[in-house]
């Protein structure tokens, strides 16, 4: 990174007091929050100027690692087709073209082909374009879908007429961009956002009539639960779900009488976590109730207070259960055990098996199952070496059948490359899964570069996944691993209980204890060492560099989440109130106190700091593009080094970036040029 010549721009400092609990923090950078501020604007603007040119010398580089990572995907690509109510969908994209094409074809899959969305086509007049929801009528005539195109993710919901092609006038706005249709495939239900972007409301809307004049069916008062609204895989129930990080409830109602009441299957408790799957006259419930890796219950679905649920798959302290897929004859139960994931077949009658994959770290999940009458799972599978992969599986017969495997162009060849599982043993004697991928000849000698990733909240699981875009790190000498640190639900519920709240340092010791035993290990050195996150694990980032500088060549901070105590205490901010139990509400002391001690930009002290790229979106609605902003300004001000510090605010985008399967990988080829410049492999 060249210095010598740049100088970097330096936000003006305008203190802001903020008094809790007898404690005074002053904030001097809290005007970047003004979003309509050309001020703002014009910083934010001058910190971009400032990392292109400083990364100037890359650009030719960036540019053909964009052109790498694209020509290592199929230009004219297709989704596996699934069945599902006589009709056989799929996705296909058309080379150069950004958005995918949603079709299908009646009865068989030698039938027509209809275009029933054609996404390119509706994101042509907007920067940003994305669509979610798709959801048909029960007569398959209607299509629903929801419409971002500001990256804020507030969907107007819009109809399209799939026998005449024909876009109805109904629009609705401010929803999440899911619906869920009655059986009279006239009435729908949805759910808005708050002004803090809180999924708060149902409403029940008729085709036809103006969306002003829907009727509100439910509204979620408490402002720690948001609230969803789906149908029942047996399309027999129109469910409302509300829950917040460790509490759910539903409500149900007949899809057949859509002007009926909602009627509530389990009254909310505080640490009671269900969630419920209807099958003919039954409700399986997959609960925390006196199990806190979770175990199946069921009961009538007339008689649906826990005091009824009947134990069907019992608590085991060493396997957690994460979901299960229901079908005529099958039960499906995804379990995680040591870390891993494992797909359990029980026959409603005979012997029960798990799906044996052959490998010893890899990610296997159901995936789109729509029909209960059918003997055959749909799978979808990978590993650190294995491109994502769709199967068939017969739970007869016990067939995996692979329907596609993603076509990874440019010679790959995953013999080339090597995988591993490593334990990490942290402070307080918790092993600490890693999962590890290098290229074939790797040396082990503490001088190549590695990568390490992190997230670590929120019970997310990180699982060992593949990345056609990660080969351009492993084909220059990269390894990339991925630690598997506490506030995950990798290990079990324990594992996510001792990684937030007044746990919370957990994770980010996990990570820097991971670092330390790959060095230890030779894999890597400290010269040669970078670390990766987003969101919450930009939160880890900003942690590590404040804990740890001195152990990081380079950091990317994806749209980090590092001013915690400030925006725990701003319930206006999405997300807010529904987090008090991820985090702890700051306005009790004790949590005051414990998240003032690890918030990073509460504690950016003067300190030799690593090279840093930071990136945010101007529209994020998860973490505020001004969390970032502020952060790197403290940072300019107090870091003793000379290392660079770069901030890159997307001023069109949100949280996920690019909305293009195309235009996303220009962050990444960023990203990706930031650290093999660091690394020496710029080449």
């Amino acid at each position: 990174m060249k210095t010598d010549t740049l100088t970097a721009p330096l936000a003006k400092k305008m203190p802001k007091e903020l008094e809790l609990h007898g404690h005074t923090r002053t904030d001097d950078y809290y005007w970047l929050r003004e979003r309509e501020d050309q001020a703002v604007v014009d910083y934010l603007n001058a910190e971009n100027d400032y990392r292109e040119k400083m990364m100037g010398h890359l650009k030719d580089f960036e540019a053909s690692l964009f052109e790498e990572m694209k020509g290592r995907m199929k230009p004219d690509d297709e989704s596996v087709p699934y069945r599902d109510n006589g009709y056989f969908y799929q996705a296909r994209y058309k080379k150069d073209h950004e958005y995918p094409i949603y079709t299908r074809r009646k009865g068989s899959l030698t039938a027509p082909e209809d275009t029933i969305l054609d996404v390119n086509v509706l994101a042509k007049p907007y920067e940003y374009y994305q669509v979610s929801g798709l959801a048909i009528s029960p007569d398959n005539k209607i299509l629903a879908y929801g419409e971002d195109t500001v990256s804020r993710r507030i969907y107007t919901i819009r109809f399209k007429n799939l026998e005449t092609g024909e876009m109805l006038t109904d629009e609705i706005p401010n929803t999440t961009g899911s619906i869920a249709w009655a059986n009279d495939n006239r009435t729908i239900f949805y759910s808005v956002k708050d002004e803090a972007l809180r999924p708060y409301k149902v409403f029940k809307h008729r085709l036809g009539t103006p969306a002003s004049e829907d009727e509100e069916i439910y509204h979620e008062a408490d402002e720690t639960f948001l609230t969803y609204v789906y149908k029942s895989k047996s399309k027999k129930y129109i469910i409302i779900g509300s829950y917040q990080t460790v509490s759910n409830e539903f409500r149900v109602l007949d899809a057949d009488d859509p002007d009926g009441n909602f009627r509530v299957i389990q009254p909310r408790e505080r640490l009671l976590e269900y969630a419920i799957a209807h099958y003919q006259d039954k409700f399986y419930i997959h609960t925390n109730w006196k199990a806190r890796n979770f175990r199946l219950m069921v009961t009538d679905e007339n008689q649906t207070e826990k005091e009824n649920w009947e134990e069907v798959i019992p608590h085991r302290e060493d396997v957690l259960l994460e979901g299960l897929d229901i079908f005529r004859d099958y039960l499906v139960l995804s379990e995680r055990h040591d870390g891993i994931t494992r797909l359990r077949v029980l026959p409603h009658t005979g012997a029960e098996h798990y799906i044996d994959f052959g490998e010893e770290a890899y990610l296997a999940q159901t995936t789109v199952n729509r029909e209960f009458d059918t003997d055959v799972l749909r799978i979808a599978y990978q590993s650190m070496t294995t491109p994502p992969t769709v199967y068939d599986y017969n739970m007869k017969d016990r067939e995996l059948k692979m329907m596609k495997q993603q076509e990874v162009l440019g010679g790959f060849d995953p013999n080339n490359y090597e995988s591993e599982r490593l334990y990490a043993t942290a402070r307080d004697g918790e092993k600490i899964p890693i999962s590890i991928v290098y290229p074939k000849g790797f040396k082990k000698d503490g001088r190549q570069p590695l990568l390490l990733y992190g997230y670590g909240s929120y019970g997310h699981s990180m699982e060992p996944y593949f990345s056609s875009t990660r080969l351009s790190l492993l084909d220059r000498g990269f390894a990339f691993a991925i630690a598997h640190i506490r506030g995950g639900e990798e290990m079990g519920r324990r594992w996510y209980d001792d990684g937030k709240l007044l746990k919370k340092k957990n994770t980010f010791y996990d990570f820097i204890d991971s670092a330390e035993y790959l060095i230890q290990q030779n894999y890597t050195g400290k010269d040669q060492l970078f670390a990766m996150g987003g969101s919450a694990g930009g939160l880890l980032m900003g942690a590590i560099v404040n804990l740890r500088p001195d152990l990081w060549r380079g950091v990317v901070a994806a749209v980090p989440f590092v001013d915690v105590v400030t925006t725990m205490l701003d319930t206006t901010i999405p997300l807010t109130t529904g987090e008090f139990d991820e985090w702890g509400n700051p306005n009790d002391k004790a949590f005051y106190d414990y998240i003032l001690s690890y918030s990073p930009y509460d504690n950016v002290k003067a300190q030799e700091y690593p090279a840093m790229l930071v990136t945010t979106g101007l529209h994020d609605s998860q973490v505020q593009y001004w969390e970032p902003a502020k952060w790197v300004a403290k940072l300019r001000e107090h870091k003793t080094d000379e290392n660079p510090l770069l901030l890159y605010t997307n001023m069109s985008t949100g949280h996920s970036g690019a909305s293009g399967r195309f235009e996303s990988l220009k962050d990444i080829a960023m990203d990706y040029a930031f650290l093999l410049d660091l690394a020496g492999k710029a080449e």
